[in-house]
């Protein structure tokens, strides 16, 4: 690799609290493992720049990032497991990065790709790697607990007002995050064509906005469930506010509890936590649930290849996730012989959402400092950053896929249907 590296009084070093770095001077075996690292991540297009302020970077133009590591245990963690290590120091601040963490991440994810250590094929054990939790439902219970139970009032700090967690719709990339969040809930009832007074289950419903918006609206009677128990909470005393109680129930059990017949069938950001172990037992659970001329609709973060997800956002963020690839997903639709109607991919719609949510975060970073701490802080601005980069690039996707019975003719005879208002008809055979 052709690097430059120098270490000149020009350039101090200095920590986040203005103490030097640790570890002394950069020994010749420092500096070997510094290239070592660089060449093993593709040689990317950024300045690392070391505890004692020599600095590495490839010839020419001056890169616009910078990764500045503390000490040397730092450096030395990154060579053992750059996936997972990388963003637990710096969550603990022993790295910094200068120049824009999303536009890092972007960096070293490009270069990445193009090397043979991270450039994958197709794994159908993917979404076993890395991974201590495959989804049982007592494990499920564990996962989102993990994650989603950290407090109402955390969430309520950066979410739109209707607290949803997932893929917000744009219309026009201007629109505010709760607009777009509105017209990400209509596109999903105008897609399951929902009618006054039709009966709609929900499996996974977070706290329980669109199930509270296929009511107010939409005119439809919903069961909603959902293991998390903050979640319902918050979901059961805003529809007690909003005197929805009679048209929604929240339901505070696993997917694989739900009973009943409906017209609709929707799962939004649940598919990530089931794993493709349990895809043919949801798909059980659909049929079992869905009637003879009902619609679904799962909404889903997903890939184009199976790939793992990092090790450090399994530990750290969401254990027992994985995003399918659409092929993995047909494992929901094959053994029933549901026809999938409509296949929709809303990447950069999430990339947008992200950066809303990130921007809302680091508004109100001080009061999550209050609340927990800045290691936290920093883990899920990590978190956001990562989500952004990887949707702007590509390696993860949106998938949206509309489904129904093979034997059902009563399908839209055009795509009218999208943009129809509420309650217009829809063009049925």
């Amino acid at each position: 690799m052709d690097t430059q590296d120098t270490n000149t009084a020009s350039f101090p070093f200095t920590g986040r609290n203005g103490k030097a770095g640790s570890g002394g001077v950069a020994s010749a075996v420092d500096i070997w493992l510094t290239r070592t690292f660089l060449r093993a991540i593709g040689d990317p297009a950024l300045r690392v720049v070391l505890w004692d302020g020599r600095q590495f970077m490839k010839a020419g133009p001056a890169p616009s990032v910078s990764m500045v590591i503390h000490d040397r245990g730092a450096l030395w963690r990154l060579l053992t497991n750059p996936l997972l290590h990388f963003g637990d120091d710096y969550s603990t601040g022993r790295i910094e990065i200068e120049g824009g963490l999303v536009r890092f991440l972007e960096t070293v994810y490009r270069a990445m790709a193009g090397t043979f250590r991270f450039r994958r094929g197709s794994d159908d054990a993917a979404y076993r790697r890395y991974q201590p939790n495959l989804n049982s439902l007592a494990e499920s219970r564990r996962n989102i607990h993990h994650h989603y139970d950290i407090g109402n009032e955390f969430y309520q700090l950066w979410l739109d007002k209707e607290m949803l967690y997932t893929c917000a719709y744009f219309p026009d990339p201007a629109d505010s995050l709760e607009d777009a969040q509105t017209a990400k809930m209509d596109l999903i009832c105008r897609k399951l064509r929902l009618r006054p007074g039709q009966k709609v289950v929900e499996a996974g419903c977070g706290w329980g906005g669109l199930a509270r918006h296929m009511a107010r609206k939409y005119g439809a009677s919903v069961r909603a469930y959902n293991i998390s128990r903050e979640q319902i909470a918050y979901a059961r005393q805003r529809a007690r506010s909003e005197g929805l109680e009679r048209q929604v129930e929240y339901v505070e059990d696993d997917y694989r509890t739900i009973t009943g017949t409906y017209d609709a069938f929707v799962s939004v950001g649940m598919l990530e936590h089931v794993g493709p172990d349990h895809y043919q037992e949801l798909g059980r659970v659909i049929d079992r649930s869905l009637a003879e001329q009902g619609t679904g609709l799962i909404h889903t973060i997903g890939q184009n290849r199976a790939t793992p997800m990092s090790p450090w956002f399994l530990k750290r963020m969401f254990p027992g996730s994985y995003p399918p690839t659409i092929r993995e997903m047909m494992a929901l639709f094959e053994p029933g012989e549901f026809t999938v109607l409509d296949v929709e991919n809303l990447r950069l719609h999430y990339a947008r959402t992200c950066e809303h949510w990130l921007e809302r975060f680091e508004q109100n970073r001080e009061r999550v400092r209050e609340m927990f701490d800045e290691p936290f802080i920093r883990a899920w601005r990590l978190y956001l950053s990562g989500c952004i980069a990887n949707f702007n690039l590509g390696n993860l996707q949106l998938f949206q896929v509309v489904f129904s019975r093979h034997s059902n003719n009563r399908v839209p005879w055009t795509r009218s249907y999208l943009s129809a208002p509420a309650g217009a008809a829809d063009g049925n055979l």
